[in-house]
């Protein structure tokens, strides 16, 4: 990413209602800004601080249905989260310095298409902050100009989601026109294609909102946002630019777009870029092999069950699937499964020399050990020292928005599926189904996740979203948008152990791994984890046998004023007439 390096407007006095702020600033540092490409260029480099870290990303799925962890999300736990709670999503100084630079930058001394070029920019970022913001809190202030501090918006009411995301859509779609650049070899910069991938992120979630919360009244208008989707979309799958990476074979392609250090670019758009020069490095491999740095992230065996067969088949169809165990359950399924935790005979690096490594229960609660960021050498797990590139865009992300708004609208065909989930299907290693639409609904996934989805092409795109995108960030909103948010309540469940007192072998190279105890045997074998299964965090759903249940004693509620975050109580009481998001007052 780009290195900030110079921010013209600095927080100095906090307004209230929100905070942005005011400086004086000189004449002759305007003039130096604004009357030459090279000031608007630097200029514009201090918005890309509003973008993600690549620790945002690689954690972004922390708060989801499908993993389990410790300490559960507060936002989700009884009486730990209210309106006095963190502010951290309501800062506006990001929108004040965007808005002071499409204020000045109107120097005649700089060719109308340049200038244009950076108010592109500009607006890609005003619809960033705005995106975040409608998608957190509902209605918010449309603010479009730096304000003084005397200017009475300051301490007005919201504006209605509607007016705010018409402006948005607005940006974005100026940010399209007028973007100069398409192609960024390092794909760390802000292009034409990602503003277009952008808006295919946007118009799907607004739309699907829309759709499936008619609480809103909005509901006549989600297949506008539904269509512009589409067309953004389409746009990019028909320049020939991008594909789906398979360089390394469908046992390897996935996983190598988060393990490489540069940029798949033939898939990813926008990425975090490393550099250890500059000391930018992440803690991936830190934060999924670590027992004690953050939550101990684990997938949970429903959502491990609901990766197809290599066949194209639903899994839960085997005869049986209830009580496999771990070895049985992973093989013959899609190979993302394999790019994605540690099974089969997944190695990692120790001074050069491969060794075993099978799911740890030093770090994972359920079997089910993420490996999709994490790099394979051992050396770099404690610490800040990952130097993979993390995505922002990919390809597969545009090729999943264009399905769902297809199949959302009704107009979805077979050439469409065989051109985004057949063709991401292909990719790993699935050889049934790619070619035309789904007719018959999979049992599990909608008895489970969407009971109210009778489609079956709505379902199949919801798990495949589900599994290709799975720890980028996403899932959150994705179940607020489906109104889908009471899956955050679901038990957190693990692999299924037939018996107590014996040792497993998980990854069948002859040595045991773990061993689930209601009494500890007197004569212990190096290497093998114990776990205790009486105590009242880690238990065996029948007693001796069965799914591991962790973590159940927090109980975890999802209510309808979840799907809005509430307003913070600091800045409430500087503008009431702000006023609080349904069910937070």
């Amino acid at each position: 990413m780009r290195t900030s390096f110079l921010l013209l407007v600095s927080c100095c006095v906090l307004l209230a209602g929100c905070d942005l702020e005011q400086n004086p600033v000189a004449e002759t540092s305007r003039e130096a800004v604004f009357n030459n490409e090279n000031g608007l260029a630097l200029y514009t480099n201090s918005f890309y601080n509003m973008l993600p870290s690549a620790d945002d990303i690689t954690r972004g799925d922390g708060i989801s249905d499908y993993g389990a962890r410790k300490p559960a999300p507060d936002f989700i736990v009884v009486g730990a989260y209210d309106a006095r709670s963190s502010d951290g999503g309501w800062s506006w100084s990001a929108l004040r310095n965007i808005n002071y630079f499409l204020a000045n930058n109107v120097d005649p001394a700089v060719p109308e298409a340049v200038r244009q070029h950076y108010n592109g920019l500009a607006r890609f970022f005003r619809a960033w902050f705005y995106f975040e913001k409608v998608k957190r809190y509902g209605d918010v202030p449309w603010i479009d100009k730096p304000l003084d501090v005397d200017d009475p918006s300051l301490y007005a009411g919201r504006d209605p989601r509607e007016v705010v995301m018409q402006h948005v859509l607005e940006d974005i779609n100026f940010a399209i026109d007028n973007i100069a650049m398409t192609n960024d070899a390092s794909r760390t910069m802000i292009t034409r294609d990602v503003a277009l991938a952008f808006k295919s992120r946007i118009a799907l979630f607004e739309g699907t909102f829309r759709k499936y919360h008619p609480e809103w009244g909005l509901s006549d208008t989600a297949d506008e946002w539904l269509n512009e989707a589409v067309s953004a979309a389409r746009e990019i799958m028909d320049s020939g630019r991008y594909s789906l990476y398979e360089g390394a074979g469908e046992d390897m392609s996935y996983r190598r777009l988060f393990t490489s250090d540069d940029p798949v670019a033939s898939e990813i758009m926008l990425a975090v870029v490393s550099d250890l020069g500059l000391g930018v490095t992440h803690t991936a491999n830190w934060t999924y092999t670590s027992g004690t740095f953050w939550v101990r992230y684990s997938f949970i065996r429903t959502f491990m069950n609901t990766y197809l067969n290599i066949d194209g088949t639903p899994f839960t169809d085997r005869e049986g699937y209830e009580t496999m165990t771990f070895m049985e359950e992973v093989k013959g399924r899609d190979k993302r499964l394999q790019q994605t935790i540690r099974m089969g005979d997944y190695t990692r690096t120790n001074s050069g020399i491969s060794v075993p490594a099978p799911p740890a229960f030093t770090y994972t609660w359920t079997g089910y050990q993420p490996i999709k960021w994490t790099l394979d050498e051992i050396a770099i797990d404690g610490g800040s020292r990952n130097t993979n590139a993390v995505s922002i865009f990919r390809y597969a992300e545009v090729l999943l928005n264009y399905a769902e708004a297809k199949a959302e609208l009704g107009t979805i065909t077979d050439a469409d599926w065989a051109e985004t989930v057949g063709a991401l299907r292909r990719r790993a290693g699935i050889t049934g189904g790619l070619n035309s639409l789904p007719t018959q609904v999979d049992p599990y996934l909608q008895q489970v996740y969407f009971p109210d989805i009778a489609n079956p092409v709505i379902l199949e795109i919801r798990r495949e979203r589900a599994i290709e995108l799975v720890l980028e960030g996403f899932r959150f909103y994705d179940l607020v948008r489906w109104k889908r948010g009471d899956l955050m309540e679901m038990q957190w469940n693990g692999m299924y152990v037939p018996s107590v007192n014996q040792y497993m072998d998980l990854n069948e190279d002859g040595t045991p791994d773990v061993y689930f105890a209601t009494v500890m045997p007197e004569e212990r074998i190096d290497g093998v984890v114990y776990i205790d299964v009486t105590g009242p965090e880690d238990r065996l759903a029948n007693g001796t046998s069965g799914e591991i249940t962790i973590l159940n004693t927090i109980p975890r509620v999802w209510e309808d004023r979840h799907y809005l975050y509430p307003i913070p109580e600091v800045h409430l009481l500087k503008n009431p007439a702000l006023g609080q998001n349904p069910g937070w007052e």
